[in-house]
């Protein structure tokens, strides 16, 4: 940030002489106004409900819970128990609230909502008339009404139909619409409008010369087909979506979902229908034959925060992320407050707590863990791969490539030849001498043509154990490696050595552990195995019993593990838990205070199929869980404290450990063990007498399968296979990944939550939607489609009012109902009810067609009308809403400073991508997640601010001031403020300091004269031509700049070394600050900042 004491001083000066150039600024006058005054009659919907909504509701509302009386003022049977039409002393509902008594009067002195006497006098007034009862507006269909027949002087200005309605409303007001604007306006108008950024001096010059009457309309259709249109319309959906590329919450870390970003803009660009912008981003899984990109669309439900905080409880945060899409679902495409149902009916709108979950039900079903990884950048379950063309054609052949392996793999293990080789070799097995010693390495490998079972075995199981601890005794909290003789690993505390199942054991307190670093570091597409003896001392709820992985939720349990859970054995391969893995669990429980014998086997394949569990030696029944392995388990990407090297036995960071249990005799082999391999370790050491026979009644499969592994064919085959598959995951995991939607196959259960609380379920609830708002309703079996579907049909009352009525607000500043994010009872009226049902109706029986409602709005007479308000018109209609005259907006933190850029010449046009970072001021991010901000320099400080990086808990500081929101939750109105915070953004972000040199040294380099450099700079910014007394305004403020940087060059310089951008020296370098200190004036103007 650019801090010098003259330049401060420069700043005030700056600051008055903006100042001073708002007030010499003449108001452009309108045409004549009619006088007369129209006759006011009582209208239900504006002058009555919103009365009975603030006011009566509360006690008289939709909430049964708090219901009084049993009385509702929403629903016309009810109200008119209180209410006799047509005469308010006879109607007990106006007595009430002219009573003069404290224990009668409404509503009761306590609420501190009372009504005013002219408020009063408006009921009565409608009583009298007949109380007109009419259902809340916005639920009643839409039907376009006829165009209002106009005379002859309301028909010469008309453009379009939209013009018909608004006219009419004019007139019964008494009023006329204003002047139509210069074309200096109207281009800056409309290009600001379609595209977020101002025209170039070469559109402003060729649209002023082209005076054809067809010229507007062609500046119309080449903007809508600009790419930068979608990338305008886009930014207000971000808000809406609350889009970020953060996660939130207090770590707040990176998390890459500009993909779908970038497709919104696309989506834009090409007008695609908005049922269809909407279908796909709630549903676009559920499409047949979804496609990449539609599938892509649903990342709209994944936008909101989430939290890696230690000690978080998943479920709760899991919940909450659910409340969160059901919560922007209402405000973004129901204009309903639907968070207000979550714990309690609707006080003010026919929502019931009931109707909330009933929408949750579809939000409820993804596979996804309520924490995101710590220690991992995983993407959070579900997932979409992105992978470009290139990266699927590589997969696709790869995938052919394991798919001729595998059945190579299949039919070598069919040949006819292995059959008979292995009827010989079964034939002259020899006897099986009872001791086999796994634990003594073997000098000499066995022949493939051994005839004797044992040594193979042991030959075999000697050849790939890694690791091998029994356990015997520990030395400074270590033990014997008895694979390799060396003493390694280390237990976190002293651990007890009972006896065991073969000599000594680790007894485990549920809080230490014992690791070890030999062996156990494999890939999912790499076999292996591993084997323990266990002796649990409960049927645990939870219990860790060995794993590789960093941490449990911390880090998503990225990697293998041996749980117990609910007595069962549960061995799982993980690389983001719960949808990007493999789960078996046994069916049975373990018993308890008893040894038994468990193995894993995994077979390379990224398989539930291929990962297996024995118990004492047989294979285990076992449910698959999970079966959805897709990218690779090892480490933590480098993050959070490097990768994971150590296997570890009964604990793990934040899990719940392996209390009063003990461990015996754990083995690990880099390769699957065959079954009869796995007895082979049960019997050796529980009854190694019986060796001898178990091997002898082996099954012919079994000693089949184990042949098989001998066989040098084989052992080529399955290396084949898994190189393949190593080349095929790794493409795959260099692909990135982001959050989308995706069914769970068998629905998750959706529980009515008492107060909203996570672990306060009262009964299941089932999918549906309310019945308040439409007459079709949705069965317990529909889908996230079926939703979108309902939402999207032609008779929704909601769905198209509340898009119209948002593009309408991004137009004119302000929505035909100005409460956009509330169409209830609590919201307001439409202004223009007739011209907003004609809209909604037109646009729907148009395909939803974007653009051309768009160009329907520009092109209208009521848009093209100029802006400025007589002194009538802002006593009548100050906020605009009869639509008197132009659209008069600020523009927004978006618009302000790509505006700038581009009319300095240093907007860099390029389109997406990952985020850029800008100029910000340091520290803000150390101080609020510990990590520092890298700023781009050259093209990344330059590009459109939707390209910015937005970081949820410290969001770009200059655009906040100007109004940008947070993005934390769904936002469908954004403030507008007017601060003194905003100048000082002008005057001093280097941003804007450095477009203002730019342009600075732009307007000296193309003109000699300065009274032709200061207009340069004007009609840059503001497309008009600027007037004498703007420019003497200028000329002074120049020379006084001029004056001081004489004076003090050294300021001067320091102003010009600001940013990124390189001061052309051969410019007279007090000259150019001196001017980029007027166009720093010039930025803050009101002709610049707003849209007139």
């Amino acid at each position: 940030m650019f801090q010098r004491n003259g330049f401060f001083r420069n700043s005030i000066r700056l600051a008055l002489a903006a100042f001073l150039m708002t007030i010499v600024i003449p108001i452009r006058t309108g045409l004549s106004q009619q006088s007369s005054t129209p006759t006011l009659t009582i209208d239900f919907v504006s002058d009555i409900q919103p009365l009975l909504s603030d006011r009566c509701l509360v006690c008289h509302g939709p909430d049964n819970k708090t219901r009084q009386a049993d009385l509702r003022l929403d629903e016309r049977e009810s109200a008119f128990s209180v209410i006799r039409p047509g005469d308010a002393q006879a109607s007990e509902l106006y007595l009430r609230l002219v009573s003069e008594d404290p224990d009668q009067v409404m509503p009761p002195p306590e609420s501190k909502l009372r009504l005013s006497a002219g408020e009063i006098s408006k009921i009565r007034q409608w009583i009298n008339e007949g109380a007109n009862f009419r259902r809340h507006w916005a639920f009643e269909p839409i039907v376009a009404p006829v165009l209002p027949t106009l005379d002859d002087r309301e028909s010469s200005w008309v453009r379009n139909e939209l013009d018909y309605f608004v006219v009419k409303k004019l007139s019964s007001n008494g009023l006329e619409p204003s002047r139509r604007a210069d074309r200096a306006t109207l281009i800056r108008r409309l290009t600001l409008d379609l595209t977020g950024l101002p025209p170039t001096a070469e559109e402003l010059d060729d649209f002023l010369a082209n005076e054809s009457a067809k010229s507007y309309e062609q500046l119309v259709d080449r903007l809508l087909s600009s790419e930068h249109f979608g990338e305008h319309m886009a930014v207000q959906w971000l808000d809406v979506a609350r889009y970020a590329d953060t996660y939130g919450y207090q770590n707040d870390r990176y998390r890459p979902m500009w993909p779908w970003r970038d497709w919104v803009v696309s989506a834009f660009n090409r007008n695609l229908p908005f049922d269809q912008f909407i279908t796909w981003q709630l549903a676009g899984d559920l499409l047949p034959n979804a496609t990449q990109e539609q599938i892509l669309a649903t990342a709209f439900n994944r936008n909101h925060r989430q939290t890696n905080e230690g000690g978080s409880i998943e479920e709760e945060f899991r919940a909450e992320y659910v409340a969160d899409r059901v919560n922007t679902f209402g405000a973004a495409f129901l204009g309903l407050t639907l968070e207000c149902a979550r714990c309690h009916d609707h006080k003010y709108d026919p929502i019931t707590q009931h109707d909330y979950y009933q929408l949750a039900a579809y939000f409820n079903n993804i596979d996804e863990s309520g924490l995101y990884s710590h220690f991992t950048e995983a993407t959070p379950t579900p997932a979409l791969v992105l992978s470009n063309e290139i990266q699927q054609a590589k997969q696709n052949e790869l995938s052919a490539e394991i798919a001729i392996r595998e059945n190579q793999l299949r039919e070598l293990l069919k040949a006819a030849d292995l059959e008979a080789s292995f009827a010989s070799w079964r034939a002259t097995l020899s006897d099986v001498r009872p001791n086999i010693e796994f634990n003594t390495p073997t000098t000499t490998s066995a022949p493939a043509a051994a005839q004797d079972l044992k040594t193979l075995l042991q030959t075999r199981m000697q050849d790939h154990l890694l690791a091998h601890f029994p356990f015997e005794e520990l030395t400074n909290r270590q033990a014997t490696n008895t694979s390799t003789g060396e003493v390694e690993g280390k237990a976190s505390a002293d651990l007890d050595l009972p006896k065991g199942k073969v000599g000594n054991c680790l007894k485990f307190s549920g809080d230490n552990n014992y690791t070890f670093s030999s062996g156990g570091e494999f890939t999912r597409h790499q076999p292996f195995s591993y084997s323990l003896w266990l002796n649990p001392a409960s049927d645990y709820e939870r219990a860790v019993v060995l794993h590789r992985s960093r941490a449990w939720t911390d880090s998503a349990s990225r990697g293998y593990e041996l749980l117990i859970e609910e007595g069962r054995l549960s061995a799982a391969l993980i690389h983001f838990w719960p949808g990007n893995a493999i789960r078996v669990q046994a069916v049975d429980k373990l018993p308890v205070d008893h040894w038994s014998h468990v193995a894993v086997t995994y077979d390379g394949s990224s398989t539930a199929e291929g990962l297996r569990l024995y118990i004492d030696g047989e294979q285990a029944q076992c449910e698959v869980i999970r079966n959805n392995l897709t990218k690779h388990i090892i480490g933590s990407d480098g993050f959070g404290g490097g990768e994971v090297r150590n296997v570890a036995l009964a604990e793990r960071f934040r899990d719940k450990g392996f209390k009063d249990g003990m461990i015996d005799e754990v083995r690990i082999f880099d390769v699957e063990l065959t079954p009869i391999e796995v007895r082979t370790l049960f019997v050796a050491d529980s009854l190694p007498a019986n060796l001898q026979e178990v091997l002898y009644n082996a099954s012919d499969p079994d000693l089949m399968a184990f042949f098989t592994e001998q066989q040098e064919s084989t052992k080529q085959a399955r290396l084949a296979l898994q190189d393949a598959r190593s080349e095929w995951a790794a493409v795959h995991d260099a692909i990135p990944e982001i959050m989308v939607m995706q069914e769970m196959s068998e629905a998750r259960p959706t529980y009515f939550l008492i107060r909203g609380a996570y672990d306060a379920p009262r009964e299941q609830v089932h999918r549906g939607v309310p019945e308040a708002l439409t007459q079709s309703t949705l069965g317990p079996d529909s889908s996230r489609l079926d939703l979108a579907r309902w939402l999207t049909a032609r008779e929704h009352p909601l769905t198209s009012r509340v898009a119209i009525n948002r593009i309408w607000q991004t137009i004119f500043g302000r929505g035909l109902v100005e409460t956009a994010e509330d169409f209830g009872l609590q919201g307001a009226p439409p202004s223009q009810p007739e011209l907003f049902d004609w809209l909604c109706a037109d646009f729907l029986d148009h395909g939803w067609d974007t653009k051309r409602l768009l160009k329907q709005i520009v092109m209208s007479a009521t848009y093209q009308q100029a802006s400025d308000p007589t002194a009538r018109l802002l006593e009548i209609d100050p906020d605009n809403r009869l639509l008197a005259r132009g659209p008069a907006v600020r523009l927004s933190a978006e618009m302000l400073r790509d505006a700038a850029l581009a009319s300095s010449g240093l907007l860099v046009p390029e389109m997406g991508g990952p985020p850029v970072k800008p100029y910000q001021p340091e520290g803000l991010w150390e101080e609020k997640s510990g990590t520092s901000y890298n700023r781009d320099t050259g093209d990344g400080s330059h590009r459109r601010s939707l390209y910015t990086y937005w970081k949820r808990t410290s969001p770009h500081p200059a655009m906040m001031t100007l109004d940008a929101t947070s993005r934390e939750v769904c936002v469908v109105r954004r403030q507008n403020t007017l601060t003194p915070m905003q100048v000082l953004v002008f005057l001093n972000d280097p941003q804007y300091v450095e477009a203002a040199h730019a342009l600075a040294s732009h307007c000296i380099s193309s003109c000699e004269k300065l009274e032709d450099q200061l207009a340069l700079a004007f009609r840059s910014l503001t497309a008009y031509t600027p007037t004498t007394q703007q420019l003497d305004v200028l000329a002074k403020l120049y020379t006084a700049q001029f004056q001081e940087f004489k004076s003090h060059p050294d300021e001067a310089l320091a102003l010009l070394e600001v940013g990124d951008y390189r001061h052309d020296h051969s410019l007279d370098d007090v000259k150019v600050a001196a001017l980029t200190v007027v166009v720093q004036g010039l930025l803050s103007f009101d002709e610049t900042v707003m849209k007139r």
